[in-house]
């Protein structure tokens, strides 16, 4: 297998290596550009004349070394993205096109100093997450040729991995910016969908895409984000950087981890004992560790391809289909072609079942930082995906697939090797917007892996940490104390969630208050009544949840009578802003004050 002549292709050290003047930008991209000549020539679908190279370079050379964040660093594009100077073809060649100016990631990159040196493989049409669904041919496995290169991002990953290019461009609709990052070792960023524009992709589905950066360190794909994430208003699906309003405390970090009957390793002893050993790297950061549900996530991984999401794949070459299969992959054309049979009904009927699943996913945000799964819960030989390529592809995708419905931000990161010599990874991800801050997370875990970095020589525990997020300044929070339906896991707890809420503790009142139940009416479910009284009162059990000031409001207004608030006095003696009931809409005979709270009154009701 080729490897690269340059020992350390990561931008912290060749930035530092041109500044000091021990090396030049011409030197290590020729020495690049050379290995990519030589290398397995299926990582490419096409590359430029040194010519093209050069210019850029010239230019390059005009600038100062520290003027520009990217200067001098070798770059590859997935071949889905326009570069001006070579086609796009999407791995289709009947698709392809020459594109008239490049995708605005593509620009902006080269602007800030970074030299493009071709455009890279993939599964066709971004349909995969194996990376042998393609007329160009299978990238090699850059530890083993053996097994798959994972997909779709197939040739960005392995070039990266094999030293031809500091970071990459992919794509991520399904997993093809994490996949391929777990069977290469390296890093692969999915970003905030619409953080970067998709100006200049072909689409895959394109209410879900977003462009991914592979690279050898999270510090390293960090810079590249600084330089991409700008808004592009030409984009109808760009979104602005929204800062989250989650609460964020690096010095204690909750992560959330699958219960063990959710945790699928398809076989593999191996990334069991991998994916065991990254919760125990998590805790010796010093970060707790939860088990949560992860099924309303694995039920909307299913429907990205049992659902009319695959219409979206049809509308972007339906003229190619119904004129000219013959030019697809027949996988590809297996899997796009069933794009026409979901109808309008179809589709809307699974918008509304993603929005159930989405409410019941944000339950588990009150309660972690950020969660972490086995970016693919193994690896699969080229000749086992040629042979059940549907079903295989499948099990890769369990726990990539529900990302972008579900508006999530995603590192992947590489934990360790297989007993077969093959490396795997773990994938971390939060909501939204939150892309920084889980930096953070990733380089901590990287770094602690201790891990050779691709296949170079060069270690992860060497590699300079992610940037800290800079946060505005915290917005104020305010306690509410609930003591019914608004409890953890009940039906109205989604008023809190919504709005951003995070449980504080449980606790109870002081001995002087009386429960009763209000009959719920309509979509509104049976509440509790909590009164205060001078005698015959008792403890009532009840949670306390902070919400951000400015969503109170949009709380208070949203609760209808004859409940109210007031200050409800706590065990401890302090006061805090909670529910209470005007007492002349209570009836003696709905009093459960003898059960001493809601959810126990609730147990006995069923019991």
């Amino acid at each position: 297998m080729t490897s690269s002549p340059i020992p350390d292709l990561s931008l912290t050290t060749l930035l530092a290596d041109y500044r000091s003047g021990k090396t030049t930008p011409r030197e290590v991209v020729r020495a690049a550009f050379d290995l990519a000549q030589k290398a397995d020539p299926a990582i490419w679908i096409s590359r430029p004349d040194w010519s093209v190279v050069d210019e850029l370079l010239t230019a390059l050379e005009k600038q100062d070394p520290a003027s520009l964040p990217l200067y001098g660093i070798p770059f590859a594009i997935k071949d889905n993205i326009d570069w001006d100077a070579l086609p796009t073809t999407s791995a289709c060649p009947t698709y392809s096109y020459q594109p008239k100016k490049s995708a605005f990631v593509v620009e902006k990159l080269i602007a800030a100093g970074a030299i493009p040196l071709g455009k890279t493989n993939l599964d066709q049409f971004a349909t995969g997450l194996v990376g042998v669904r393609s007329p160009y041919g299978v990238p090699q496995n850059a530890f083993n040729a053996e097994y798959i290169p994972g997909g779709s991002s197939s040739g960005s990953a392995v070039a990266v991995a094999l030293g031809m290019a500091s970071f990459s461009l992919g794509t991520d609709t399904a997993g093809s910016g994490r996949v391929p990052a777990s069977f290469n070792n390296l890093v692969g960023w999915k970003p905030t969908r619409g953080l970067l524009s998709s100006s200049g992709l072909v689409p895959a589905c394109r209410t879900l895409d977003c462009i991914s950066v592979f690279a050898l360190s999270v510090a390293d794909a960090s810079t590249v984000a600084d330089v991409v994430s700008e808004f592009d208003r030409a984009d109808a699906y760009a979104r602005p950087y929204v800062a989250s309003q989650r609460p964020w405390d690096p010095a204690s970090i909750v992560i959330g981890v699958p219960k063990p009957e959710q945790r699928d390793f398809f076989g593999d002893a191996d990334a069991q004992k991998l994916y065991e050993a990254s919760i125990a790297r998590a805790e010796s950061l010093g970060w707790r560790i939860r088990e949560i549900d992860l099924q309303p996530f694995l039920d909307a991984a299913r429907l990205l391809y049992e659902g009319p999401w695959v219409a979206e794949r049809y509308s972007v070459i339906p003229d190619l289909i119904e004129k000219t299969p013959e030019a697809l992959y027949p996988t590809t054309l297996q899997i796009i072609e069933g794009g026409a049979k979901p109808n309008a009904v179809a589709a809307f009927t699974s918008q509304y079942h993603l929005a159930e699943l989405k409410r019941a996913s944000e339950a588990v945000w009150s309660e972690v930082d950020a969660i972490i799964t086995p970016t693919a819960g193994t690896i699969y030989k080229v000749s086992e995906v040629l042979a059940e390529p549907i079903k295989l592809n499948s099990n890769l995708g369990k726990y990539t697939n529900y990302m972008n419905l579900l508006d999530l931000c995603a590192w992947a990161v590489p934990a360790g090797f297989l007993g077969n010599g093959l490396p795997w990874g773990i994938t971390l991800f939060s909501p939204a917007f939150e892309d920084k801050r889980l930096a953070v997370l990733a380089a901590a875990m990287h770094a602690k892996s201790d891990l050779p970095v691709g296949k170079l020589a060069v270690s992860s525990s060497t590699l300079p940490p992610a940037p800290s997020p800079t946060e505005p300044a915290a917005k104020p929070w305010m306690k509410i104390a609930v003591c019914g339906a608004h409890m953890e896991g009940l039906p109205l707890n989604h008023q809190l969630t919504s709005r951003g809420g995070r449980l504080v503790r449980t606790g109870s009142t002081t001995p002087d208050y009386r429960l009763y139940r209000v009959p719920g009416a309509g979509s509104i479910p049976d509440r509790p009544g909590l009164v205060r009284v001078t005698e015959g009162g008792t403890a009532i059990a009840l949670e306390v949840w902070e919400l951000p000031e400015d969503t109170v409001g949009s709380f208070v207004n949203a609760v209808p009578p004859p409940l109210g608030f007031g200050k409800v006095q706590l065990e401890d003696g302090t006061k805090v802003f909670g529910f209470l009931c005007e007492s002349i809409a209570l009836h003696p005979e709905e009093e459960i004050t003898s059960f001493g709270g809601w959810r126990d009154w609730m147990k006995g009701r069923s019991s």
